[in-house]
């Protein structure tokens, strides 16, 4: 059998950026049949293509009312969009292509490699196939204690609280914060074996595949784990910790968010909103209801964001660590950055300086934006860019009434958010320029 031919692209970056267009372009069609949208006609090519692009870049940004406005066909579309946005569109891809042929040519492996961030060719055929097998596994469990506590303790029919533990545990691994509820999760704010669930497999989508693998290969033996497994869970932990502690300490007295609950509910629940900005996106507090500071604090986790090669957005924990300890090796006059024992390579601190720089850029362009085109505040501006940027899905509840452009701006924001700065750089590219000489060099005055 003949292996399928793959587009011819300069650099595997376009081949990505392409197959995440066409599985918008893909999922716009198919929100806009009049099957997918409840009442007479089908939805407008705004909405679709706004939540087309929220489900592929496992965002959870919407204009419009998941479960009001989509029927059950439009609702298992967002939730294939979100499965294969989650995948990556290259290794969903992949996966075909060894179903199909069973065979994996360099191309293949090239894109895929690029995409799920693996570092040598050989082993991509069991990265694909590993991402797979994992997705799978954590979202059936999930989906497992979800369906039988919708069943045996919110009166659910079995049919029914299937389909929300399948879709609620899919779009929770996937970091997607899509919804069968218009509040989002706000009506079980108390509840651990609706809350937990959904969060474990959050943080589990958010640490990456790489982190998963060898996890799994080497969970007694972390003298033996990788520098990357090492710096994605202690980021992880630290952001975890100080994101639930600061959340809950200044929403503890709000009459709003946390005033009214327990001390038990009100521990569950700040611990909740200090998950979801790792690029979740559900909700189980009133968003628009929290303190200033504390969409700020917010903004902040968010842009940071989870880890490389998974379901996270963000400019990622690695590339923080990594930066962090740029800055503190530079503080103590250390010619080279070392971290947990390894020296770090130059090109790895351009690259991360790369990424912040480009990150920072996109928000801060359509922050400005909103606050030249619309009346909303500079905090409800800036949160809802950092949301769409890190891929998160989080809202103060301006995004539907946008004006048409932001609304395109924000699509913009989430497709390059899910794909990174760089690699859509790199696919815009008109060709790699390498250069043969070096010119002479000199030092600026810095600070």
């Amino acid at each position: 059998m003949v292996t399928p031919k793959w587009p011819r692209f300069r650099h595997p970056a376009q081949v990505v950026v392409v197959g995440f267009a066409l599985a918008v372009v893909a999922g716009t069609g198919l929100l806009m049949l009049p099957v997918a949208k409840t009442g007479p006609g089908g939805a407008g090519v705004l909405e679709a293509l706004f939540t087309s692009t929220s489900a592929v870049c496992v965002t959870g940004l919407v204009v419009v009312d998941t479960p009001e406005y989509w029927t059950g066909f439009g609702q298992a579309v967002i939730l294939g969009l979100i499965q294969v946005g989650g995948f990556g569109i290259m290794t969903f891809a992949s996966l075909l292509v060894l179903l199909v042929s069973h065979r994996f040519g360099l191309k293949a492996r090239m894109t895929a490699a690029a995409e799920t961030k693996t570092l040598g060719l050989g082993d991509v055929r069991s990265v694909v196939t590993g991402v797979v097998k994992v997705s799978l596994l954590l979202e059936a469990v999930t989906a497992l204690v979800l369906t039988l506590r919708f069943a045996t303790t919110y009166d659910e029919s079995w049919p029914r609280a299937l389909w929300l533990g399948v879709f609620h545990a899919v779009s929770a691994f996937n970091n997607a914060g899509f919804a069968l509820y218009s509040d989002s999760l706000m009506g079980f704010v108390t509840d651990p074996w609706i809350c937990l669930p959904i969060a474990l497999a959050v943080i589990a989508g958010g640490l990456g595949f790489p982190v998963l693998f060898e996890l799994r290969r080497r969970f007694r033996k972390p003298r033996g784990w990788s520098l990357h497994t090492k710096i994605v869970l202690w980021a992880t932990a630290v952001f975890l910790v100080g994101g639930s502690a600061f959340i809950t300490a200044l929403e503890w007295s709000n009459p709003a968010t946390l005033g009214p609950l327990d001390t038990p509910g009100k521990l569950l629940a700040g611990f909740f909103q200090g998950v979801m900005p790792r690029t979740a996106g559900f909700n189980s507090l009133d968003t628009s209801q929290l303190n200033p500071a504390s969409w700020l604090g917010i903004d902040v986790l968010m842009f940071i964001g989870g880890a490389s090669a998974g379901t996270a957005g963000g400019i990622k924990v690695t590339t923080f660590a990594v930066l962090f300890f740029v800055i503190y090796a530079e503080i103590r006059g250390e010619g080279a950055v070392n971290i947990f024992h390894r020296r770090l390579h130059g090109d790895l601190q351009r690259q991360a300086l790369t990424v912040v720089l480009l990150s920072v850029a996109a928000v801060a362009f359509t922050t400005v934006a909103f606050m030249v085109f619309s009346n909303h505040s500079l905090d409800e501006s800036l949160f809802e860019v950092t949301s769409a940027f890190a891929t998160v899905g989080l809202s103060t509840g301006i995004t539907a009434d946008l004006p048409a452009g932001l609304q395109l701006l924000l699509i913009a924001l989430m497709f390059i958010g899910r794909l990174g700065p760089i690699t859509v750089a790199s696919a815009l590219a008109l060709r790699t320029r390498v250069r043969l000489y070096d010119l002479p060099e000199e030092r600026p005055v810095i600070g």
